[in-house]
């Protein structure tokens, strides 16, 4: 089942309009090793080397290029025709994502610039444009092998090394055209009150001030049963409507809540009217659903819910950060799924729009985590900061997600232990992260050291469940930080105490199967048997622990020279599902 408003394949799928153009597809294409291409001006005089299947980028076999060694420079041209009965709307050009700096330019000009790998951004390129004629579409994507830029798990050397794999350098999720009116629904972000019954809108319109009656309508409806319709009269860029959801359309209760085991939907539609004449539609939806933590538990609808996460970071063989294709993304999701999971932690990366669609539709809980720098230093900060409040914006309206992660295992803020710059920066993001969205828990810092964390998470890879038995035998030790809590870290920061957060071991396992291959952690394995024994053990011995909350397994998928997952790279089972699922749900 999709929500009202879904079209297959479209790239933002939580607003949806229907008067839209995919640039997927074959771009010329240039290395610029020099940096000589603006001075000698590229962006008006294209002369490709390579045609580029977008958006995988020229790591990839997708992109039919495939080199894998590090390019700083690299530039992108596509002649793209505006049709003549475009003319009088705005046109807007859309990138999900492009790694780590993009220009661009149409037809010669400058349109705009963007520096973030994984945060999706648009221009509005109509002053450049020639209506029913060719134009030209020309991007330069800036990339470096610096720490201080957010690059999660790309390499910064020449070859692959420990968890860090190939980079991803240029375009490489879905660019594409909208075309709109000068008066808008820019944006709208969506809170459900779960306790008050109520959703509310807060607004942002474009066009306002232009003379006439400006309205704008929601239509909420429930399994295309109508719920409510409010509208407002618009009198300034930025508003806010509640909406009481109490109805009969809900069933008995009157009420409606998103949850793994219903994953129900409310859909959306927003119609905005100039003098009764509509000049904007957009489709959302969102879920009623509340998180919150109270005597160490997190809750779900106020009622505690144990999470069975696995680690997922989302690389396929020939396309890397890229999901090759959106079935490819479903199926993941059912893998997961099937496994007896109810939760996915996305690792180090930020994940395609549709990918937390289908974890929406299909009731998985989702913790959102932020591609890390290495190195502390004011550069770093600001790039990540940046970067940051763009994606929790961007992602905030999608039900599935319960957790924001900005910090994993102290990467880009390693001396966090002591440091108080470094403390500070994480209770800076935190607060940041608060103001935004102060709905979800926030953790800092994934894996120990933490400062402000409202769930306190524990990384461990003891080899078998006598050995996590053992270690945590005295927990009290781990969160007093009398001991460590993996025989290398302390659970806080000096300064930080534990203060009843809810306690979850998010990272374990990390089995392998024997290879000269590849590496996972511990001794690798030789037999299914032999996997499903440790596999067992651990996973019942953390649910032994009555005041741990949760866990989170390593990982879904082999990637590169890891190769603990529970699929092959690409998505071969190790071993029947349900063996994983009974063990989850014993």
């Amino acid at each position: 089942m999709t929500t009202r408003g879904y079209i297959k394949d479209y790239p933002r799928p939580q607003f949806v309009r229907g008067d839209w153009v995919s640039l997927n597809g074959e771009w010329g294409f240039r290395f610029d090793d020099l940096n000589a291409g603006e001075q000698e001006c590229w962006q008006a005089t294209f002369a490709e080397t390579h045609k580029i299947n977008v958006p995988f980028t020229y790591e990839t076999r997708l992109s039919g290029i495939g080199i894998e060694e590090f390019h700083p420079y690299v530039w992108y041209n596509k002649k793209v025709h505006i049709p003549m009965e475009a003319g009088g709307k705005r046109v807007i050009l859309h990138f999900q994502a492009v790694d780590h700096v993009a220009k661009v330019w149409i037809n010669g000009r400058m349109a705009g610039s963007h520096q973030g790998g994984y945060a999706a951004f648009s221009f509005d390129i109509t002053p450049y444009l020639v209506f029913g004629a060719d134009n030209q579409i020309t991007v330069k994507a800036e990339d470096s092998e610096s720490c201080t830029q957010p690059r999660g798990k790309q390499r910064w050397t020449k070859n692959n090394f420990e968890c860090f794999y190939v980079q991803t350098t240029g375009i490489w999720q879905t660019v594409w055209l909208e075309y709109v009116e000068e008066q808008r629904l820019e944006s709208v972000k969506i809170t459900p009150d779960v306790d008050r019954s109520i959703v509310r809108f807060d607004y942002q319109v474009e066009g306002v001030g232009i003379s006439g009656d400006l309205r704008l309508e929601a239509i909420v409806t429930l399994k295309s049963k109508p719920v409510k319709r409010v509208s407002l009269v618009i009198d300034r860029p930025c508003l806010t409507v509640e909406v009481d959801l109490i109805h009969e359309a809900n069933g008995p209760w009157k009420k409606c809540l998103w949850s793994p085991q219903h994953p129900n939907l409310y859909d959306v539609e927003f119609v905005l009217t100039l003098d009764d004449q509509v000049v904007d539609r957009a489709f959302s939806y969102f879920g009623m659903r509340k998180i919150s933590i109270e005597h160490g538990r997190v809750l779900l609808n106020n009622v505690p819910i144990y999470q069975r996460l696995i680690l997922d970071q989302g690389y396929w063989t020939d396309s890397h950060l890229t999901p090759p294709s959106e079935e490819a993304l479903i199926e993941d999701i059912d893998s997961m799924l099937a496994m007896g999971y109810n939760g996915v932690r996305k690792h180090m990366k930020i994940e395609d729009a549709r990918f937390l669609y289908w974890c929406d539709v299909k009731g998985l809980l989702v913790w959102s985590e932020m591609a890390a720098t290495f190195e502390f230093h004011d550069l770093a900060v600001e790039a990540f900061t940046k970067e940051w409040l763009e994606i929790v914006r961007q992602q905030y309206n999608h039900p599935s997600i319960i957790t924001w992660v900005p910090f994993n295992e102290s990467w880009g803020i390693a001396s966090v232990l002591r440091d108080p710059r470094q403390q500070k920066f994480t209770e800076g993001i935190y607060h940041l992260t608060k103001a935004i969205d102060p709905y979800r828990p926030v953790i800092t810092n994934d894996g120990w050291e933490h400062t402000v964390s409202d769930i306190l998470t524990l990384h461990d890879y003891v080899e078998n469940g006598d050995g996590f038995m053992k270690r945590y035998s005295n927990l009290e030790a781990v969160l007093n930080c009398e001991t460590t809590c993996n025989q290398w870290k302390f659970a806080f920061a000096e300064g930080y105490e534990y203060q009843g957060q809810p306690i979850m071991i998010t990272e374990y396992g990390g089995i392998a199967f024997q290879s000269d291959k590849g590496w996972g952690y511990g001794r690798q394995v030789s037999t299914e048997e032999e996997f499903l024994h440790r596999f067992e053990g651990l996973t019942m011995a953390i649910k032994g622990v009555d005041s741990i909350a949760g866990y989170c397994y390593t990982q879904l998928t082999d990637v590169q020279q890891e190769i603990n997952g529970l699929l092959m790279e690409d998505r071969t089972p190790k071993f029947p599902l349900e063996k994983m699922k009974q063990i989850n749900m014993a």
